[in-house]
């Protein structure tokens, strides 16, 4: 995250919780922002928000849909293991 991104957030602690278990960027600074505009945030948003399931679970295809969604360069030749890297840390 750039220099003084994280004086944007609203909630910077539960952005850092939320990248080290493994969510990317966007998702964790839409989390952290959404918990913290909300009383009693986190636990409102943590019942609002879904399932999205394991990225372990996805086929290759749509692995690579995803990467090409979120502008990824360089996967159409990754394996599934480098895929699923590649998308917890971009």
């Amino acid at each position: 995250m750039p220099r003084g991104a994280n004086s944007r957030l609203k909630d910077p602690e539960l952005y850092e919780e939320l990248r080290d278990d493994g969510a990317s960027k966007q998702k964790a600074a839409r989390i952290s922002n959404a918990a913290g505009t909300r009383k009693g945030s986190r636990s409102s948003v943590a019942r609002k928000g879904g399932e999205s399931g394991s990225y372990d679970d996805w086929t290759v295809p749509e692995l690579k849909k995803r990467a090409k969604e979120l502008g990824l360069s360089g996967y159409s030749k990754k394996k599934k293991d480098e895929l699923i890297d590649a998308l917890r840390h971009h």
